[in-house]
């Protein structure tokens, strides 16, 4: 798989908005200038709108169609949308409620049971009806609502920038999510059917999009059928958006222009892979930076420049720069005061199960167990490591410091080592003894263990974002930035508070070889922070076992993965 393959893959949840809110910005104005008064009503008032009256979507040669990037939008006034959605634990199902603010009065409204079944947004929102040019309808697909799509603000009087959350967690092991969209902002709803291109033609379309009625009666949106032309275009090449359509726009609306908005991966998509053909990278295979929420096609054009985070409009991606380390090695004496607050490192049941052939540096012939593992902070406080180099080292040293309430450095204490991986896809300073990963035999005693024991911490997924103190918009998101360069002097790697930190195991070495293994019952077992090296609010809770099922023959292995109580993610 090449980088560009595996790009692809992993931008099967981002979508090129067809066009994006205006962002209206004040010279001269003060940091929060322009914030609406709260709101008196405490419910939202929805409506769907589309942002253009035609676009091109591209149909790249090789792919199977194009994706339905209408630029629509949910515009929410008189109150902000906002959405509580918990699990209490794996046993029992996703609950989402409706938050509503009067005043300085909180009240919650309860969704009907079962209409969200897990934390990727409102599922069956959207209606789309797609009619050729002598309006024989030919397509007619459903799509979900992540409120915490690519976003912005509709009125210089709105809020300037949104507190929510960027991207909806489709981790499958997600715990607590919080969606919401701004009073006076709107959130893009196009993302039909993003797993699934629509085979459409080069030609000339009519597009219908409407609100399903069981949410327009749950919300009391308007029955507003907005309609889009669509002209699909073929292009040859494969294009590096992978199919991802760019939109030409013509506005409807005063006050709109030609930037682009995306809705990110959150850098936590593994779809299993199965057999040994066309194996899945996850969001982190190759320890590649997290994938750019922005459309390839548009950055190929030169339009990314357009896109992003800023003043008014969010792009819908988890995508953040990393922290910087501090300016020099900590002195004095080495303390971890007792009422530091300290993270809480927990460790998800692996998923992303299968059996593969290797990767480039494996042995051929060869039987491999991969899978996807993620160690998560429950807080109350990030961990934060620095590493500091001496001059021509090849080591890091490791120090973990200790903040009071107010953010102050109050403690450090040293932790260990960071080292260079010099590999390829690798190439950044990883933080060693982070987590480790084993293969158990049926009475849980060791049998294999995976050469994966250095990690580059970064807050991948949003995995309980309704914990205290879960920081909604964490830093060190992008692997490009996280963890430093070659000649770096020092490196800070972060793992917030609700966040944590996927690795899939399709990486030489890192997999399980199980190639004289008998068939049978083995454990993925998952143990963060494995030497105690890292100060914790407890360790109780470090272990994760998943049940996995050998079978078949060398060369044809299987494996069976039972679900984790509710949870069927193999």
């Amino acid at each position: 798989m090449t980088r560009l393959q595996h790009r692809k893959s992993l931008n099967r949840a981002a979508f090129a908005a067809a066009a994006a809110l205006t962002v209206v910005t004040v010279a001269g104005a003060a940091p929060g200038a322009g914030a609406a008064p709260a709101s008196t009503a405490g419910k939202p008032k929805l409506k769907l709108i589309a942002a253009s009256k035609a676009v091109t979507l591209d149909r790249w040669e090789g792919n199977n169609g194009v994706y339905l990037d209408l630029g629509t939008y949910v515009t929410v006034d008189n109150a902000p949308l906002e959405f509580k959605v918990t699990r209490k634990s794996y046993k029992d199902p996703v609950v989402a409620q409706q938050i509503l603010r009067d005043g300085s009065k909180t009240t919650t409204k309860a969704l009907p049971a079962g209409l969200v079944k897990d934390f990727s947004g409102l599922p069956g929102f959207l209606e789309v009806s797609i009619k050729n040019a002598a309006g024989v309808e030919v397509q007619k697909t459903k799509g979900s609502f992540c409120p915490n799509n690519a976003s912005g603000r509709l009125r210089p009087d709105a809020p300037a920038t949104s507190h929510y959350p960027e991207s909806c967690p489709t981790n499958p092991f997600t715990l607590g999510s919080v969606w919401g969209v701004e009073k006076g902002w709107a959130a893009n709803s196009t993302t039909v059917d993003y797993d699934k291109p629509v085979d459409l033609p080069a030609g000339e379309y009519t597009a219908k999009v409407s609100v399903a009625k069981k949410y327009r009666d749950l919300f009391g949106i308007p029955n507003d059928q907005p309609t889009i032309k669509v002209t699909v275009r073929q292009e040859t090449g494969g294009g590096e958006g992978g199919g991802v359509g760019v939109a030409a726009q013509s506005s409807s609306m005063s006050g709109m222009h030609g930037a682009h908005g995306a809705h990110g991966t959150g850098g936590d998509h593994s779809a299993a892979a199965s057999g040994h053909a066309g194996h899945h990278y996850g969001p982190r295979g190759a320890d590649a930076p997290t994938p750019s929420a922005l459309s390839h096609a548009l950055e190929a054009r030169g339009l990314a420049h357009h896109l992003g985070d800023g003043a008014g409009h969010t792009d819908g991606s988890r995508i953040a720069p990393g922290l910087k380390a501090n300016s020099k090695r900590p002195t004095g004496l080495a303390t971890v005061p007792a009422n530091a607050p300290k993270p809480d490192l927990r460790s998800l049941p692996a998923w992303d199960i299968a059996v593969t052939d290797g990767e480039d540096g494996d042995v051929a012939g060869k039987d491999y167990l991969a899978f996807s593992a993620n160690v998560w902070n429950a807080g109350p406080a990030p961990l934060v490591v620095d590493g500091f180099r001496k001059p021509g080292a090849d080591l890091m040293d490791a120090y973990q410091y200790f903040y009071d309430a107010k953010g102050k450095q109050i403690g450090y204490t040293p932790t260990g080592t960071m080292e260079w991986d010099p590999r390829i896809g690798h190439e950044h300073w990883h933080f060693t003894d982070f987590a480790s990963y084993r293969l158990l035999k049926a009475d849980k005693t060791e049998e294999v263990r995976s050469g994966k024991e250095a990690f580059c911490l970064a807050n991948t997924d949003a995995v309980d974002y309704t914990v205290k103190n879960a920081n909604w918009h964490p830093y060190n998101t992008d692997l490009s930035t996280a963890c430093g360069q070659q000649n770096s002097i020092s490196v800070r790697e972060v793992l917030d508070v609700g966040s944590g930190d996927t690795y899939t195991q399709y990486r030489p070495g890192q997999s399980f070889d199980i190639t004289t293994l008998p068939n049978g019952t083995y454990y993925i077992q998952v143990i963060a922070n494995p030497a105690n090296r890292l100060k914790e609010t407890t360790t109780k809770n470090n272990v994760s076992l998943r049940k996995v099922v050998l079978g078949g023959t060398p060369g044809a292995r299987t494996v069976k993965v039972p679900p984790v109580d509710l949870i069927n993610a193999p």
